[in-house]
């Protein structure tokens, strides 16, 4: 006997957790790059984002469409006249990571995952009551 929406309820949970479990992570690499003035592409780190896209046509989870570098906000140069990366008139081009905007993701990405990981869990409570009962 199958249940509507039981099981979707369920995948919608498990893709924001994914979704959002790749966001922390890609919000963690752009905090330890937040001074990386050079890569193995030669400049400075650019900051990466994930971008979601809904899974099809009513509720349906969320799916990773793609993990890109951030090209619309621009690189900041800094005067450090010491620097090995400074060029000629002592600027060190560094990466578009704003450490205040990337904690502020970092804790809505981490809400959202515990939204999603309360979703499964009233799930589970909910299984288990409905299996308390049957006995």
């Amino acid at each position: 006997m199958a249940v509507n929406g039981v099981g979707s309820s369920v995948d919608i949970a498990v893709s924001g957790l994914r979704a959002q479990s790749q966001r922390m992570q890609v919000i963690a690499e752009n905090l330890a790059n937040a001074h990386t003035t050079r890569t193995a592409d030669g400049g400075p780190y650019r900051r990466r984002e994930v971008v979601l896209r809904a899974g099809g046509d009513g509720p349906s989870g969320v799916t990773i469409e793609t993990v890109r570098p951030d090209m619309e906000n621009p690189l900041q140069r800094v005067r450090m006249p010491g620097h090995p990366d400074a060029d000629a008139d002592g600027y060190v081009t560094m990466p578009n990571v704003s450490i205040p905007s990337e904690m502020m993701n970092l804790v809505v990405a981490s809400r959202a995952y515990q939204a999603n990981a309360a979703v499964l869990k009233r799930y589970q409570d909910s299984v288990d009551n409905a299996l308390e009962l049957l006995r």
